[in-house]
């Protein structure tokens, strides 16, 4: 193992429940400031602020590629921190959560509208890149923590789990409560003011969710550098890892998967199938198989292994969708059942995606000797990112190549070519992503459920073996 750096288990009480509910509320703190900026900060600034959709859409291209960036060296930057006696990870989600919110108020400040153009887009331009900064030097550490709480394969799946019933949880809480208070009086128009106060009401939960995320988890696995990794190095030995770079490219597409189907869902129930009452239940789709498969994901890691189980599902949710691009039903209640099967068949890898960061970490120890939980999650982040701006910027295109009219009243008929299109791009889509996840991950991923106990168990032997030095030097430091 690499001399500059020494990774050992710090005595403490066992991983518990404590420490999956607490990283839970660390993913529904995060919702409470990415959600409701995705959700909701377009047409805050569209009809609070004024700003054309063209103004917003250059904002929001170029802060995400800054974001990506941000993400790499927030955790390069992470990785080569002052161990703290909590930890690496946690100090950085103590610090830093309070510029975070504070940015996440100010992107939401109503006064704004009365400006000049000038002062409004530089305002929204500095706000909106502060804030993504922000959030990448919370989330980084947050994502990174989870390798640290507890090395045990089994224990990282339940973080996993936890983390996106976090996700689903938060994402419903800010998707469906704040519509309800934003709008004012019978003409349903936005209220600046009251959009304000929605997200204060947020930042302050976020910052509770924070809190608990800090005080319940304990992060067991701590590694003391002597000397920061040279940047060349560290590049060598990324490549090296064949896990990470296999993950990061069936990670891309299942988030472009992620994108596009729910851009095209909405398409879908409004133009194909026209109905609306439909589309909402097509929605909380994504939310519900997350909490249906939460309880049987640590028995399916056991059992068959993280690879093993999520190809298995990945096949049985693109056989799924491409029943629905063959038959290309009109039955709402057909489309339905299959959409919930299919998104199951998705969902299991949706939800073990972060136990699979916390695989290719250890991994990447075994193999280079050097132990990068920032900078490894960092660069998945990375990918992340871009993938949204792909799948951004490639679903307008493709609604603008199938003759996709679109309209201010709202009130174009679709022709029948095009809705009929708008059904196979939103069967075909999952489809092709799905199956492209599982034959990347079957025949390209290396890390089976045996070289992950394998990894597990050749780390744990090595950082009992550091643990017990330190305790020799320490004892023997005391003695002189």
């Amino acid at each position: 193992m690499d001399k500059t750096q020494k990774t050992v288990f710090v005595a403490s009480h066992p991983f518990n429940i404590k420490d999956k509910l607490g990283y839970m509320f660390g993913d529904i703190g995060n919702n409470f400031s990415f959600n409701v900026v995705n959700s909701f900060l377009m047409i805050f600034y569209t009809n609070v602020l004024g700003l054309t959709g063209a103004q917003v859409g250059t904002l929001f291209i170029i802060a995400r590629f800054v974001d990506a960036f941000a993400d790499i060296t927030v955790g390069r930057l992470v990785d080569n921190s002052k161990l703290h006696k909590s930890g690496r990870f946690k100090p950085w989600m103590v610090r830093m959560k309070y510029p975070l919110l504070i940015s996440l108020v100010l992107l939401f400040v109503p006064i704004v509208k009365d400006w000049e153009l000038p002062m409004r887009l530089t305002y929204v331009f500095i706000t909106y890149l502060a804030w993504g900064i922000f959030y990448s030097s919370v989330n980084i550490p947050y994502g990174s923590m989870a390798s640290a709480i507890s090395s045990d394969p089994n224990d990282k799946t339940s973080l996993s789990t936890f983390r996106a019933m976090g996700s689903a949880l938060g994402s419903a809480i800010t998707s469906y409560i704040i519509p309800m208070f934003m709008y004012i009086g019978a003409s349903q128009k936005i209220s600046g003011n009251r959009f304000f106060w929605v997200v204060v009401a947020c930042a302050i939960l976020g910052y509770i969710c924070y809190e608990l995320t800090t005080h319940l988890t304990t992060e067991r696995v701590r590694t003391e550098k002597s000397e920061k990794v040279p940047m060349g190095r560290l590049v060598k030995g990324m490549l090296e890892n064949r896990a990470l770079l296999i993950l990061v490219l069936a990670d891309l597409i299942l988030v472009i998967f992620q994108n596009l189907s729910g851009t095209l869902i909405s398409y879908l129930f409004n133009d194909y199938f026209q109905n609306k009452a439909a589309m909402s239940l097509a929605l909380i789709v994504n939310f519900a198989t997350v909490l249906l498969l939460a309880p049987f994901s640590n028995w399916m890691t056991r059992r068959f292994g993280r690879k093993e189980a999520s190809v298995t599902a990945l096949v049985f949710g693109a056989l799924m969708y491409g029943i629905l691009l063959v038959t290309h039903t009109h039955s709402v209640e057909f489309y339905l059942i299959m959409l919930v099967l299919g998104s199951l068949g998705a969902g299991v890898f949706n939800l073990m995606i972060w136990a699979f960061i916390t695989d290719v970490i250890d991994n990447h120890e075994v193999i280079t000797g050097v132990r990068e939980d920032g900078i490894v999650y960092g660069v998945n982040s990375f990918a992340r990112k871009v993938a949204q701006a792909i799948a951004g910027g490639f679903g307008g295109f493709m609604l603008t190549f199938i003759g996709y009219v679109s309209s201010t009243s709202g009130g174009v008929q679709q022709t029948t070519a095009v809705v009929n299109r708008i059904y196979e791009l939103a069967t075909g889509v999952p489809t092709v992503c799905l199956t492209l996840d599982a034959i990347i991950l079957f025949f390209f991923y290396p890390l089976s459920k045996k070289k992950v106990l394998e990894n597990a168990a050749t780390l744990r032997r090595i950082h009992m073996e550091n643990t017990e030095e330190e305790k020799t030097d320490n004892s023997d430091s005391s003695s002189k």
